[in-house]
């Protein structure tokens, strides 16, 4: 073992697994609920305190650990933080807390297996962005995705059963995709100790692929990522999935889980297969450049308020894919302020969502209107997160999204301009959605005053805070995740 006390990704994964256990035997809505609310809190508070400790040159022994676990086939249950690691435990940490408290007076069936379950997800969550071993890689890959197909299919909306099929079709057929090419690429590495070969992540990037073999392997990987992104034309399965499951599970889906492919391209795919990075690099960005248009479009005609969140955040992850494969370090760096911003910003979509739906029974933006008129409060706040969402300068996605555009322009003058058309429709459908909704003529939904409590205003204001902030300053995020960009390149030679 590294070190002689605990590390920050072991209290990172084992506090919510331990709160998750503890929260499956609280029996009533109240105290379950202050459990989980307080034991993300502490998760937070202990992520927080990481990231004073985030220089792994000065502070290696406090961010890495690794302790035998199946020595025999050549796997450690090794664990790490980089910059990267860091910031999206520190979203996943962060989110959880705002997703609890938003949501606090919502009523569950079984609230203990509820929050137990959602608890299970963050670990999981926390387990795919600290693995350094293939084998522990997809252990929690799979442990974050399994408490969502019991949660979507027992506490979804009245077509789950249907969305959650399809969910889990796709996703299954990807884990099993990416299970082949990492027994492929561990059948391929070199002796370590006692085994004949190592799942670690440093022996997965020395292994010697020929360029065939490079090339179907990167597809086992790439889809199996592409569907939990998901990027066109692997995404059917999302709108679906968001619009029935319910609103804190949607949360975490669009907020947090679609960063694990984000993540796991730059983490596992492009240091391993940096050939086939080249060869299918523009190929991969056309499929993200089709998505973000054909998403962007079915968003400007829907009537269905979950539905335009969820294309959106379709067209969103697209444009941070094709940033992934430009490959420098200006779309890099775009990608990893983005995916914190994104992961707060589309949450704070789906909390304004969610308060409309659960206070006037209605989701159609065409049987919605005059919304500002009962609360002004609401309205401020879902114009400030609207704002942020189609990348207005001086908010948090403006900086992320100028640095990835950079990025891809030094790439490709052409593909910049295509991307550039679905920034100017996101405007289109996002303003037109909050005109109708807040501003325009009253409607029925009219009849019932509409409340936010004060934990919504509290969250909500810490969100517009953390836009505002960032959107001014946002050097901290480009400090933390230096380090894992130069890394990356280091690795490719660049």
């Amino acid at each position: 073992m590294l070190g002689t006390y605990i590390t920050f990704p072991e209290l990172l994964l084992w506090f919510p697994l331990l709160a998750g256990l503890v929260a499956f035997f609280l029996k009533d809505q109240k105290s379950v609920k202050a459990w989980s609310l307080f034991a993300s809190l502490i998760t937070l508070t202990i992520s927080v305190i990481s990231l004073q400790y985030a220089n792994n040159d000065t502070y290696l022994t406090y961010n890495n650990v690794s302790y035998e676990w199946m020595k025999y086939i050549g796997s450690n249950f090794s664990v790490g933080l980089d910059g990267m690691g860091h910031m999206l435990t520190f979203l996943t940490a962060l989110s959880f807390p705002l997703i609890f408290a938003a949501t606090y007076k919502t009523e569950y069936k079984n609230p203990n297996a509820f929050y137990g379950l959602m608890l299970l997800t963050q670990c999981g969550l926390m387990g795919v962005f600290v693995s350094m071993d293939a084998l522990v890689f997809y252990f929690f890959w799979e442990l974050a995705l399994i408490p969502v197909y019991f949660l979507c299919s027992r506490w979804g909306g009245p077509n789950r059963i249907q969305a959650t099929w399809k969910f889990f079709i796709y996703t299954f057929t990807g884990s099993l995709l990416m299970l082949v090419g990492i027994i492929y690429v561990y059948l391929h590495t070199q002796r370590v100790g006692v085994s004949e070969h190592s799942f670690s992540i440093n022996a997965f990037y020395r292994v010697a692929l020929g360029l065939k073999q490079e090339y179907w392997l990167f597809g086992l990987f790439f889809i199996a990522f592409a569907i939990k992104m998901p990027i066109f034309p692997f995404h059917t399965w999302q709108p679906d999935t968001y619009e029935q499951s319910p609103a804190p599970v949607t949360m975490v889906l669009s907020g947090i889980m679609v960063k694990m492919g984000l993540f796991a391209v730059i983490r596992w795919v492009i240091p391993m297969f940096p050939d086939a990075i080249t060869h299918f690099g523009s190929f991969i960005i056309c499929l993200s450049l089709i998505g973000m248009l054909y998403a962007s479009c079915i968003a400007m005609v829907q009537n269905d308020l979950k539905r335009l969140v969820a294309y959106s955040s379709i067209a969103h992850i697209g444009l941070m894919n094709a940033a992934i494969f430009a490959l420098n370090s200006n779309s890099l760096n775009g990608v990893m302020i983005q995916m914190l911003n994104h992961g707060v910003n589309i949450i704070a979509l789906w909390i304004v969502v969610d308060i409309i739906e659960k206070q006037t029974g209605i989701r159609k933006i065409s049987e919605l209107g005059g919304l500002a008129y009962k609360s002004s409060t609401l309205a401020i706040f879902f114009v400030i997160i609207a704002l942020a969402n189609i990348a207005l300068p001086l908010t948090n996605a403006f900086i992320g999204e100028f640095t990835m555009f950079a990025g891809l322009f030094q790439y490709s003058k052409w593909y910049t301009a295509i991307a550039g058309i679905s920034i100017i429709l996101a405007a289109v459908y996002t303003l037109n959605m909050v005109q109708k909704v807040f501003f325009g003529e009253k409607t029925l939904s009219m009849v019932s005053p509409l409340i936010v409590t004060n934990k919504q205003r509290i969250i909500l204001s810490v969100i517009v805070i953390f836009i505002l902030v960032l959107g001014i300053y946002p050097q901290p995020v480009f400090e933390l995740t230096k380090s894992t960009i130069s890394h990356t390149f280091e690795r490719l030679g660049i």
